[in-house]
């Protein structure tokens, strides 16, 4: 029995190579090599499965679902609470978001006592403040952390209704049964805010109309003043506030001129989808699964086959997708270490959320079990054989 405990307590919080405590909730995974994998799960709507494979050297893809109560009351709403975090210049602002981001949703369903888009809204909102305050005082001795950022996908589902918060281009496709044909339809959900996208370009030139360097094309590829891809997210605070434009930052992020308003935005964008009898399932993944498949080819992935393990598979499917364009095996593509292997593919983090009618039509007051899982990061050693 007291083996047995302190084995439990060990998993639950064994430190990373990075010095990174990972809790409780990652034990509910299992790593093997570079993928990480819950391969089902019960949540207050239905099932899910999760994975996560790692390319960078340290993992920039944060994610979580946490189901039952979306309240700090035991009274409030219940439901499901899905995010995708992609992080880029390093892992700090995906993990930031990962720790606070549910954690403030709940103060404000709770100040609200009801899920709505102002909520959310404010959610994110306090996120992002929250994570300007950690640069502010990281400023003096870690100035680099001021150009770390993460794309933010969320999804909530409460009282029979879906909402979908997005900064940046992770994507959310639903797979929607067509009864006359038997088909499954794949329809994203998420506005993607990326500047290879010609109607985001529109938007920041229409935002900036004074700064005709904006959105440049450099090496072939869009990018907000030469710098980054896209046009929204949590972090990235020295394209958002001057005073952390100049040095001791890099001088490869500093801009020659300084600037008055923001020139990236934290403000999501929010759609609310009430959910039909023939809603099956949500893809909800960062944009390294979507770089290598199209939206129907996932949904019909997942529609075809069964359920346990199927974020896992379309995991697997991009990754073969991945070797294919480089025009090798995925067998010696799976022996490329972290680090190496961003060169062949991205942080690919997976959730694939299951709709059961009947459970998704019951009152969000109906108590449940609470289920929280976070995906990835678990301890590598320097040399590892990955998968």
């Amino acid at each position: 029995m007291i083996s047995g405990l302190m084995n439990f307590l060990r998993a639950c919080f064994q430190p990373s190579a990075d010095g990174h405590v990972y809790t409780s909730s990652d034990a509910g995974g299992r790593q093997d090599g570079l993928l990480w994998y819950k391969d089902t799960g019960q949540h207050v709507n239905g099932e899910f499965s999760m994975a996560v494979v790692q390319a960078n050297n340290l993992l920039e893809d944060q994610s979580q679902i946490e189901s039952g109560c979306l309240s700090l009351q035991d009274s409030g709403p219940c439901g499901t609470f899905i995010g995708i975090y992609d992080g880029h210049g390093g892992p700090e602002t995906s993990r930031f978001i990962n720790e606070h981001l549910f954690q403030n949703l709940k103060r404000f369903t709770s100040e609200h006592q009801s899920m709505s888009v102002e909520v959310i809204r404010k959610a994110f909102q306090a996120t992002e403040e929250g994570f300007l305050s950690v640069v502010t005082r990281q400023w003096p001795t870690k100035p680099q952390i001021a150009a770390v950022g993460s794309c933010c996908l969320v999804g909530v589902i409460c009282s029979g209704t879906l909402y979908i918060a997005n900064l940046g281009d992770s994507r959310a496709v639903l797979g929607r049964l067509v009864r006359s044909t038997g088909e499954v339809l794949a329809i994203q959900l998420s506005a993607e805010h990326n500047v290879s996208i010609e109607s985001v370009r529109q938007e920041m030139q229409s935002l900036h109309p004074d700064d005709s360097q904006i959105v440049v094309l450099k090496h072939n590829v869009w990018r907000v003043k030469g710098l980054i891809q896209i046009s929204r997210s949590i972090g990235d605070v020295y394209l958002k506030k001057s005073e952390f434009n100049r040095e001791p930052l890099y001088a490869k992020f500093r801009l020659r001129e300084p600037f008055g308003k923001p020139i990236l935005s934290s403000d999501p964008a929010i759609s609310v989808h009430p959910l039909q009898p023939d809603d099956q399932f949500i893809i909800f993944a960062s944009d390294g699964l979507w770089e290598h498949l199209r939206n129907q080819a996932a949904v019909d992935i997942v529609q075809n086959h069964p359920r346990n393990g199927i974020a896992r598979r379309l995991v697997k499917t991009a990754l073969q997708e991945a070797a294919k364009k480089r025009e090798m095996r995925y067998s010696d593509l799976k022996k490329i270490d972290r680090g190496v292997r961003r060169h062949f593919h991205d942080d690919i983090s997976v959730a694939v959320v299951f709709l059961d009618s009947n459970l998704v039509s019951r009152a969000s007051s109906v108590k449940s079990p609470n289920v929280s899982v976070k995906g990835g990061g678990i301890s590598l050693p320097t040399k590892t054989t990955p998968t």
